[in-house]
C-alpha cells in the first residue's frame, strides 16, 4: 500500500507523505499500460492519462521551485493556451513525460527538505504563500488528479483501485 500518513507525525511530515501517497497512486494508474492506453483521450476534452502526469509535474515545479525561488526547467506553459500543460506533444515519449514528473518530484522534495512550512514564497500571481498552504493546494491537486486517473483508467481496462493492492 506505500506510506502512510503518520498518525502523530509533525505537519510537515504528514502532508509530504500525504503528498507522496497521491502522487505514487499517479504513478501507478499508469502500470501495465501501452503507450497507446496512456495517451488515448477518454473524455470529450481529451483527458488523457499522460496528459494528466505532465500538468502535475508542470505544477510541482511552478508551485514549489518557482515559487520558492529556485531554477526550474523550462515548462509547458502558454499564455495563449490554458490547456498547454495537459497536452503531450507527439514528439514526447512516454519516458519522457514520466521523467519529467521525476525530476518535478525531486527538485520538490529538495524545497520541502530545505524549508519549514511557515516560509513564505511569491506564487506565479503575485500573491506570498507559505509553503504550508503550497503543500495543502499540492495535496488537493494530486489528489483531485488521481481521482480524475482512476475515472480515465476504468474506461481504458476496467481497473480500479486507489492504492496497489486495492484491485480486486
Amino acid at each position: 500500500m506505500g506510506r502512510r500518513v503518520p498518525f502523530t507525525g509533525s505537519e510537515k511530515e504528514s502532508l509530504h507523505v500525504s503528498l507522496d501517497r497521491h502522487r505514487d497512486v499517479v504513478l501507478w494508474k499508469l502500470d501495465g499500460l501501452d503507450d497507446e492506453q496512456v495517451r488515448r483521450p477518454m473524455t470529450p476534452s481529451g483527458t488523457n492519462l499522460l496528459g494528466l502526469v505532465k500538468h502535475l509535474a508542470a505544477v510541482e515545479y511552478c508551485w514549489f521551485s518557482q515559487t520558492f525561488g529556485r531554477e526550474t526547467e523550462p515548462l509547458p506553459f502558454d499564455p495563449d493556451d490554458e490547456d498547454a500543460d495537459l497536452r503531450v506533444l507527439p514528439h514526447e515519449s512516454t519516458a519522457d513525460v514520466l521523467a519529467f514528473y521525476g525530476r518535478a518530484r525531486a527538485a520538490t522534495d529538495r524545497v520541502i527538505d530545505e524549508l519549514s512550512v511557515e516560509d513564505l514564497g511569491t506564487a506565479w500571481s503575485g500573491e506570498t504563500v507559505s509553503l504550508r498552504w503550497v503543500l495543502i493546494h499540492m495535496v488537493e491537486e494530486t489528489a483531485r488528479h488521481a481521482g480524475h486517473m482512476d475515472v480515465v483508467r476504468e474506461l481504458i481496462d476496467r481497473s480500479t483501485g486507489d492504492h496497489p493492492g486495492s484491485r480486486p
